[in-house]
């Protein structure tokens, strides 16, 4: 039996439009997606009802506006990203002790301060460099990074 080559059989992309899609803005219905999501979760938190998905939204949206603060993308929300992680260290280790999810006042408004920010730094970048953000997130948590949080 003799060996074979396989090919590889890659999807048809128009390069321009992957440009011109990569170089533009997130689209309004994507970005009205995320943001309804995060809302979500901090309406949640503020009701006394948030689980595990809405701490995960929250951490996540957190660590994305730090990573992108540190980049120069808003770099004041630094100081706010902070503040709203160690509120989320401390809500999970309460979750651990009582099962509620819950956080304190500084920690909502702080909560609520981080989605302004990231709502800002994502409407300024463009879409390719937003993803990008979120490829190297998702490597510094592969890679378990002492800057992000993961409980």
């Amino acid at each position: 039996m003799r060996k074979q080559c396989r090919r590889k059989v890659w999807a048809l992309v128009n390069p321009i439009q992957h440009a011109i899609e990569g170089a533009a803005i997130t689209p309004e219905e994507q970005l009205n997606q995320l943001k309804l999501r995060e809302l979500a979760a901090i309406d949640a938190f503020a009701k006394g009802c948030a689980g595990l998905r809405e701490w995960q939204d929250i951490v996540d949206m957190a660590n994305l506006c730090e990573l992108m603060a540190s980049n120069g993308v808003g770099p004041e929300a630094a100081e706010d990203c902070a503040e709203l992680q160690a509120c989320m260290v401390e809500a999970a280790r309460r979750y651990e002790r009582t099962k509620k999810m819950g956080i304190t006042g500084p920690g909502l408004q702080a909560m609520r301060e981080v989605f302004e920010y990231h709502h800002l730094q994502r409407t300024s970048i463009s879409r390719g460099e937003y993803e990008r953000f979120i490829r190297e997130l998702a490597n510094r948590i592969k890679a378990k990074a002492p800057e992000v949080v993961v409980l």
